[in-house]
């Protein structure tokens, strides 16, 4: 299906207590992991926004959305439910989720996920190698998606593939091979290795992007 209007939201609320600190403001490569995918989310809509748990957890550049989760929901659940309100309040069709520590995530990762959002789906996951990525998804936006998030976390459960289930879902499937595109940063060790992928020859950032929008290049 064509994605019509999209906005995408990048998640970056994480504590970062397994890598010293708030995850979104650790470096790599020169950038902080949210700057590289805050970079990556201007590639696929002009409408991007920075979902924190609380004010002061990181910061937002001109021309991009800083919004706060609600405090009454646990966990990533808050961070869809600011995505979802982002998008209904812009009138957008469709919400593109990004975690902030995943920098090598697939140029094709939007096109894919659209093709694979059906009438009845209301949120088609990325997936590789058997697991589910549900904070890299693409969520139908609206009131019914509002709705069903709050009947869901009035359950009290928070688990995102709870929400995926409430929904409906479609999943689409990502090679891991040179390597894992979902490939998240957690611990300094993860941290390090991404610094080595980043220089590495067969690092899918080693080289310029295509800009989505325009097909020029745009350096990593």
């Amino acid at each position: 299906m064509s994605t019509g209007r999209l906005v995408v939201v990048v998640l970056a609320g994480g504590e970062g207590r397994r890598i010293g600190g708030v995850k979104a403001t650790r470096m790599l490569g020169g950038r902080t992991l949210l700057e590289r995918e805050l970079e990556r989310a201007a590639g696929w809509s002009g409408e991007v926004a920075v979902a924190v748990r609380a004010e002061g957890q990181a910061s937002a550049p001109a021309g991009v959305d800083l919004l706060t989760d609600d405090p009454g929901i646990p966990g990533p659940l808050a961070g869809i439910a600011s995505a979802l309100r982002f998008a209904a309040a812009r009138g957008a069709k469709t919400v593109l989720t990004l975690p902030c520590d995943a920098p090598f995530l697939p140029d094709d990762l939007v096109d894919r996920l659209a093709e694979a959002l059906t009438p009845v789906a209301g949120v088609a996951l990325a997936r590789s190698r058997g697991q589910f990525h549900p904070t890299c998804a693409l969520w139908r936006a609206g009131e019914g998606a509002l709705a069903a998030l709050a009947a869901y976390a009035a359950t009290g459960r928070g688990a995102l593939m709870g929400l995926a289930d409430a929904v409906g879902w479609v999943a689409v499937d990502w090679p891991v091979e040179p390597l894992d595109p979902f490939f998240n940063v957690n611990t300094a060790e993860d941290l390090a290795r991404a610094e080595g992928l980043l220089k590495g020859p067969a690092s899918p950032r080693a080289r310029p992007l295509a800009d989505p929008r325009t097909g020029s290049e745009t350096p990593s």
